[in-house]
């Protein structure tokens, strides 16, 4: 999938996105809607500001990724998480392209190509992970406190997967969870081979992906402390936002939507910003939970004003680096696309 494929099925997807949206708040009651967002005021700023949180919970276990020299300060690691998420949240980029821009930041911060290009795998990898468990995690509530003896059972099989990660993900780590050469010939055709250009051979990315799995400890606190920490921290921004808009609502629910909305959005990973798809979503889950239509409309409002706070000064801040960076490093800028050697 080259660059300009990518690009017009982000612009396509982004107008239907848009247009769907825009007929979910038509169909139930614009005012309404409206009028809930208006008497929440300020708060909606606030628990959009709350964002914060858990991109400090992602900053630091995506430092610990990194070791040796180079590996930046914690506020560092929040402007490239910050930078990342912007980019990946509100560009047409296959939520692909934060990756490529943190990556670039980072050699030009004089880290070393593999050392950046392993931490990124092994995060979106772990970040992965997290998000099925999460993501199961809310399901199993839903399905649990259905009316249905079938969707009941459902959920406690859910439930059990749950129970289950651990001890795979352990397996995984004793097999030095291999392979990753495939994995990152993945991710070189997804960018249309800029990977391999910025980094060279995908053995170098490989042995380093390898060396940071083999830290069994870190890998661990990253999946069960800091990523509990991080959707912990982003349910808090849910419960905040319903709050504001009137609704009561325990940090358990707010948890089950924010993890079940994150699965949507990641289903729906080409359409920027999730134009749509969150709308639907939130309206669907809400409606599993009894908060009502207009409600969770006026929450994925709040949504759209924690990405115009947050990721819109990121694009800028993204830029301001970008242009103040001066002379790029050695392998910061990616040449012509390349092929990977085994994939001709």
């Amino acid at each position: 999938m080259n660059n300009r494929v990518v690009r017009n099925l982000g612009r396509v997807s982004a107008l239907v996105g848009f247009a769907a949206a825009l007929w979910l708040v038509w169909h139930d009651n614009p005012r309404a809607v409206l009028a809930l967002m208006r008497a929440a005021g300020a708060g909606l700023a606030l628990a959009g500001l709350a964002h914060v949180l858990p991109m400090l919970a992602n900053a630091k276990d995506w430092q610990t990724l990194i070791a040796g020299p180079g590996r930046p300060g914690l506020a560092g690691m929040l402007r490239l998480v910050w930078i990342r998420e912007s980019v990946n949240s509100m560009l047409p980029v296959a939520r692909i392209g934060g990756e490529i821009v943190s990556f670039r930041l980072m050699r030009r911060g004089g880290m070393e190509a593999p050392t950046a290009a392993a931490s990124l795998v092994v995060d979106m990898q772990l970040t992965l992970v997290s998000q099925l468990m999460f993501t199961l995690v809310g399901m199993g509530f839903l399905l649990t406190h259905a009316a249905s003896g079938a969707l009941r059972l459902a959920g406690e099989l859910a439930w059990g997967v749950v129970a289950l990660a651990p001890v795979l993900l352990l397996f995984a780590i004793v097999q030095h969870a291999s392979p990753f050469e495939r994995i990152t010939r993945l991710l070189n055709r997804m960018t249309s081979g800029q990977l391999a250009a910025l980094v060279g051979r995908s053995a170098q990315i490989d042995e380093s992906i390898k060396e940071i799995w083999r830290r069994r400890g870190v890998v661990i606190r990253y999946l069960f402390f800091w990523q509990t920490l991080q959707n912990l921290a982003t349910s808090l921004e849910i419960w905040l936002a319903l709050c504001f808009l009137g609704a009561r609502v325990s940090l358990v629910e707010a948890f089950v939507i924010e993890s079940l909305i994150q699965a949507a959005s990641s289903a729906a990973f080409f359409v920027p910003g999730g134009l749509g798809v969150q709308e639907g979503a939130f309206v669907l889950i809400g409606g599993a939970l009894g908060i009502g239509p207009q409600t969770s409309l006026a929450l994925a409002g709040a949504r759209r004003i924690r990405d115009l706070l947050i990721f819109v000064p990121g694009l800028i801040a993204w830029q301001v680096a970008e242009s103040s960076a001066g002379a790029p490093a050695a392998d910061a800028s990616p040449p012509a696309p390349v092929r990977d050697a085994e994939n001709p």
